[in-house]
Formats: structure tokens, C-alpha cells, sequence
């Protein structure tokens, strides 16, 4: 049977949700992310919208230098609990076309649709459908890729951003793939790029067209990895379950590179209590507790403590951070950022059922 595998991807997301509810903002850059304050402002871009790309802006920049060259951007602060529901919206949306469902992240998603749909045409029909459906109950847009795989559903996905449908015939691939860069393959990035440009591969067709022991002996096994997706042979499922979260943390980038105790110490009391709002809200505990710093000159260290028990503990957790903190308190250098992350995750459920078993078996 052949395998129709649709991977979904909205399109800007942040940025999308916040044009959405102020439409003054359409056909103007928007930018989410952190304070530029004129150009002075030490965070970064989390996304922007496409209006915003034309300046050259992307995820990551600096925001000195976006604002640098969009100044007459929208920049807005993350309201993460509005990208959320609309997230969960558009995921329920998804998840009705078909049983098999898998979201990867706050805006993507895969669906695997081959016993729904006989032909391409059913998968053209249901995708425009699909769309058209998020667009009027959420009013956000998606592109869609569909393959036989889902890392070439993926790259598919990518093509014709934003608001576009991909559709990557199963006979067609190697033709689809073999004139892109090898950085729209999942995994490659800039680093690992410059290694396979020095080895004459510089597009997915020099992939393709280079036998496996070749790339077996040249890049190991992240060399059958990518020679595998370029020909096809990506056998993943889409897998029936959300991705399990693996831990939650928070940072915050100072103004001005400090030494004040207070100023810190501030910081830290902010990043816990929001930590602790998303671990009431999400009815989690955690084990294991990170401080994470960065001095000046972006040399960062991060420090851990693992509890013997599950905890929602945050006056122990703000304790066991400046426990943690000791360490730093007489480096004569200036603390840039400071973050705290809570790993070692447990639904509370699942404790309390434990200890009801183990209450009803003592």
C-alpha cells in the first residue's frame, strides 16, 4: 500500500497569531522576541513574519540587529499562553483527519492519511480542505508537504511557504531532491554543511549519487542517516502519542552585564515563579534542578542537583539555585544571563497512583 504522509507546519506561528488578533499589523513587519529598546536590547528574535524576512531577519538574531535594520518594525514580547491555545486548536484540527497523529512541536505536526486517501488527488483535496479549516476556525495558515516519508513530507513541507501544498509523487523523489541544498535535509546545519561541501557534496542529488559504503566511510552513521532519507528509505511511523517532554526551563539576558546580588538574585525569583505557574498549571514535578550562567564573553556553565524525590517545591528550588550560585558568587567577571531548568519530569497522576498502590499492596 502506498504510504501518504502529511507534515504539517504553520506558517510564521507567533508572529501569525499576533496579526491575526491586531489586524493594524497586517502587511507590516512583526517581530517577537525580546525588548529591542532602539537598538540597544541584549535577547534575541524568537520569529518574525515574512514581512520581516524581506530585512534580511530571522530566529536567533540578535535583536540589536534586527532593530537595526527594521526600525520601523512591530516588536512584540512572546505571549506564549495565546500561542498555546491557538496551538491546541489547530492540533485538534489535525488530529480529526486522521487516527494516526503525531505533533513534534508547538506548530508541527504529521498525519499519516494512506488509508484515508485511494490517490493524489484525495490527498490534494483533503490538504486544501485541511487548510481552508484552520484558516476559519483559527485563522492562522499552513503549509503542507506530503510524501511517502515523513523527512521528505518535511522538506516538502518548506517548499512553498507560506500557505502552500506539496505534493512529492513516490516516483518522483529523487527528482524533487536532488537539486536542493543539503541543509533542507533535518540534522544537517551550518556546521556540518562545511564538512560535506569539503567532501564535494553540496546539494541532496550528490547524496543520492554517491554509493552508501561511500558515505558510511566518509560521514559514519550520520552518513547512511542522510543517505537514507535522500533515497527514500525513511521508514519512520507517524507515531500515535505527543512527544514526551523532557524538562522545562526559562533564561533571562540582563540589560547590562552585572555583579549585583540583588539584580540577580531578582532574576532568579522571576524565572522560578514562572517556572512554577507552568508546573501548577501542567500538574508536573520534577527530580533534577539546573542553574544555568552566562558570563561576559558568552562563557556559560551550568550546574545541577537531583532530588531523591519528585518535587513542586519552588521555595526549595529558589534555595537549592543559590546553593548552586555559591560557586560564582566571588568571580570578580559580570553575569550576562541566568537561567534554571527543571528536568527528570513526572505527571503528578502518575505519583499519586503510585502511591495509592502502593497503599492499597502495603
Amino acid at each position: 500500500m502506498k504510504r501518504f504522509i502529511l507534515h504539517c507546519d504553520l506558517d510564521a506561528f507567533f508572529a501569525s497569531v499576533e496579526v491575526r488578533d491586531n489586524p493594524e499589523y497586517q502587511d507590516k513587519p512583526v517581530i517577537i522576541g525580546a525588548d529591542p529598546k532602539d537598538g540597544k536590547g541584549r535577547g534575541v528574535v524568537s520569529t518574525c513574519n515574512y514581512e520581516a524576512r524581506k530585512f534580511g531577519i530571522h530566529s536567533a538574531m540578535p535583536i540589536s540587529q534586527a532593530y537595526n535594520r527594521c526600525p520601523q518594525g512591530i516588536y512584540l514580547k512572546p505571549n506564549f499562553e495565546k500561542y498555546i491555545q491557538a496551538s491546541n486548536e489547530v492540533m485538534e484540527i489535525i488530529n480529526s483527519y486522521s487516527q494516526k497523529f503525531q505533533q513534534v512541536s508547538i506548530d508541527e505536526a504529521y498525519i499519516d492519511i494512506s488509508e484515508i486517501c485511494v490517490n493524489l488527488e484525495d490527498v490534494k483535496k483533503l490538504s486544501l480542505n485541511l487548510q481552508q479549516k484552520i484558516h476559519e476556525l483559527v485563522g492562522i495558515t499552513v503549509s503542507i508537504g506530503c510524501a511517502s516519508t515523513k523527512s521528505i513530507a518535511k522538506i516538502a513541507s518548506d517548499f512553498k511557504k507560506p500557505n502552500g501544498i506539496t505534493i512529492v509523487k513516490p516516483e518522483e523523489f529523487k527528482e524533487f531532491l536532488s537539486p536542493l541544498d543539503i541543509t533542507r535535509i533535518p540534522g544537517i546545519g551550518k556546521k556540518s554543511k562545511e564538512y560535506y561541501n569539503k567532501q564535494g557534496i553540496r546539494v541532496i542529488g550528490d547524496i543520492i549519487n554517491t554509493p552508501l559504503h561511500r558515505m558510511i566511510e566518509k560521514f559514519g552513521k550520520n552518513g547512511k542517516w542522510v543517505w537514507d532519507i535522500a533515497n527514500g528509505l525513511d521508514k519512520r511511523e507517524v507515531k500515535n502519542s505527543m512527544r514526551e517532554r523532557k524538562s522545562i526551563s526559562k533564561e533571562r539576558t540582563f540589560f547590562k552585564d552585572t555583579n549585583d546580588f540583588q539584580e540577580i538574585l531578582a532574576k532568579f525569583d522571576e524565572i522560578n515563579e514562572k517556572l512554577h505557574e507552568k508546573v501548577q498549571k501542567d500538574n508536573i514535578s520534577y527530580k533534577t534542578i539546573t542553574l544555568k550562567i552566562r558570563l561576559e564573553g558568552f562563557l556559560t556553565y551550568t550546574r545541577s542537583k537531583t532530588l531523591p524525590n519528585p518535587s513542586q517545591n519552588k521555595e526549595k528550588t529558589i534555595n537549592i539555585i543559590l546553593e548552586l550560585f555559591k560557586e560564582f558568587s566571588n568571580d570578580k567577571r559580570k553575569i550576562r544571563l541566568v537561567g534554571i531548568k527543571l528536568s527528570n519530569l513526572t505527571s503528578r497522576s502518575n505519583i499519586i497512583q503510585k502511591d495509592l498502590l502502593n497503599f492499597v499492596n502495603g
